[in-house]
């Protein structure tokens, strides 16, 4: 898997919103995090990637993913569209520059969920992006959440354990490190707002070439 980076249409300015992304292994709850910190704080921007896989069942377009064509994806390529973008398990993804760069020029913090190497890919081109990992209690309880997602055959369950084990190898790379403990989800998302509360109180101003 090889990551790629878009290039830089919009010049630099300074801003006091923060661009945060939410990294970790597969079923370590990104997207329940996401979704409590929204509940909490409504004007946060969560970015929403665009893939060229199937939809799963209960997830919408335009709010879990932007599901598109194989030719759609690469029309974005070409265009420059993408800040970033990779094949993953057989599937394009990348991440939308326009409503990014709408949302921090608007003052509105983003939140963005990515993996290890998207984020590292992200993190090369705008430095002041703010990189928080996510990490299970235990691979144990990382296999039962993945096994619960009834979403998986076995072989990829054992294949998105044996990159899970990698990516929180990495999560040292990371400037801020949470634990989604087992039914404690109100205690992740308070880490992850002492950060943000902790980031905004260093008062700088951040460039986010885009």
């Amino acid at each position: 898997m090889k990551r790629k980076v878009g290039s830089s249409n919009h010049s630099a300015s300074g801003s006091a919103a923060l661009f945060m992304l939410i990294s970790g292994p597969s079923g370590v709850g990104k997207d329940a995090i996401l979704e409590r910190l929204v509940e909490r704080s409504p004007s946060i921007h969560v970015a929403v990637t665009a893939t060229t896989r199937p939809p799963r069942s209960g997830e919408q377009n335009g709010v879990d993913y932007h599901f598109v064509s194989t030719e759609e994806f690469q029309k974005m390529v070409e265009k420059e569209l993408l800040l970033e973008f990779a094949e993953v398990y057989g599937n394009m993804y990348g991440v939308p520059k326009g409503p990014i760069t709408e949302a921090l020029n608007d003052g509105k913090d983003v939140a963005l969920r990515t993996d290890v190497q998207g984020a590292e890919t992200i993190k090369r081109k705008v430095e002041d992006t703010i990189l928080i990992f996510v990490t299970p209690p235990s691979l144990t309880s990382l296999k039962s959440r993945i096994e619960s997602r009834k979403a998986e055959t076995a072989e990829e369950i054992n294949r998105r354990l044996q990159e899970a084990a990698y990516e929180i190898d990495q999560a040292h790379r990371f400037d801020h490190i949470v634990t989604n403990e087992d039914g404690k989800l109100d205690e992740c998302a308070d880490q992850i707002d002492a950060i943000i509360a902790t980031e905004r109180n260093r008062q700088i101003t951040r460039h986010y070439p885009l």
